[in-house]
């Protein structure tokens, strides 16, 4: 492959990272339990999900060190790309969407066979892949990421059909800025932006009374590097500081049902030039949201015994 070509127009994985099910059985082993599939649903979250194993997370890292550098010969592929977005002039946040079509260990992390079975999973449907996101805390100065809710930065797709998978690249911890999630805050209705990396709490003035009270029993979720973290896409969610000697880095995969559509009439703020914004009632498809998971692909429509959201 030329080196500097878009990754985006590989639908397959393309390299050996991952090694893919060739079997209904094997796809079984990597499903969640009706018990794990029940916490999702009760606390819009699901955590301490093994996608990588050490060679992976290694990997990874090393790949990440390469889309940090603002020279990388792809860094017009980003769709967004911030060597700091953090509000605090004393702490700083990278932030970045698209290493997908960058460097390969991203790219192929789409196609996490893990990955791809429990967001089918949690979406009930076929799977799309939406877009991929890079965040990094330095040591002793890493900034917060302001508490939030996913879908309120995706109004411009419809109908809200999303899923959000956090992914360690190191151990997150309390003291490096882990991911803390409000539970059952996914049934409280979309609530306005109140900023991605500036007041930690800034969103509590939007709160209701019983909100408020369901703000103040927060919990912290602490992952080993190559655990995942998935959630729905109106959890309430932030992460503190990084006040430790060690990096807290971490990957995000974003996916969608199949069928979700482009709705551009409510595209509001920045960040969004660089972005592949579909045309108005435009179904998500095309170079750019490849479908991951098909159940009449993977398993042959038999999806039977397989726990779904909504059963």
């Amino acid at each position: 492959m030329d080196s500097i070509e878009d990754l985006a127009i590989y639908h397959q994985p393309i390299t050996d990272t991952f090694e893919q099910p060739d079997s209904h059985e094997d796809w079984l082993q990597l499903a969640l339990s009706s018990e794990q599939v029940k916490t999702f649903e009760q606390q819009g979250f699901i955590a301490g999900i093994p996608v990588l194993d050490g060679d992976q997370v290694q990997y990874l890292r090393q790949q990440l060190d390469r889309l940090m550098d603002p020279n990388h010969p792809r860094n017009s592929l980003f769709y967004e790309y911030h060597v700091d977005e953090s509000e605090d002039p004393d702490t700083v946040l990278f932030h970045a969407l698209g290493g997908w079509r960058i460097e390969k260990g991203f790219h192929d992390l789409l196609f996490s066979p893990v990955i791809r079975m429990v967001s089918y999973q949690l979406l009930a449907s076929a799977v799309r892949f939406f877009h991929d996101q890079l965040f990094c805390k330095p040591p002793q100065h890493g900034a917060v990421v302001s508490w939030h809710q996913d879908f309120s930065y995706w109004t411009w797709t419809q109908p809200m059909a999303h899923l959000t998978c956090w992914i360690a690249l190191d151990d997150a911890t309390r003291n490096n800025g882990c991911l803390h999630y409000i539970p059952g805050s996914h049934r409280w209705g979309l609530l306005p932006v109140t900023g991605l990396s500036g007041e930690m709490d800034s969103v509590r003035e939007n709160l209701d009374p019983s909100q408020k009270q369901d703000f103040d029993r927060q919990v912290a979720v602490e992952l080993h590097a190559g655990e995942a973290v998935f959630h729905h896409p109106l959890t309430m969610h932030g992460s503190f500081q990084n006040i430790s000697s060690s990096p807290r880095r971490g990957a995000v995969v974003n996916l969608v049902a199949d069928g979700v559509w482009s709705n551009p009439e409510a595209l509001q703020g920045p960040g969004t030039g660089n972005f592949p914004i579909l045309p108005q009632g435009e179904s998500l498809g095309g170079e750019f949201y490849p479908l991951l998971f098909d159940p009449q692909r993977e398993l042959s429509g038999e999806i039977d015994g397989i726990p779904l959201v909504g059963q």
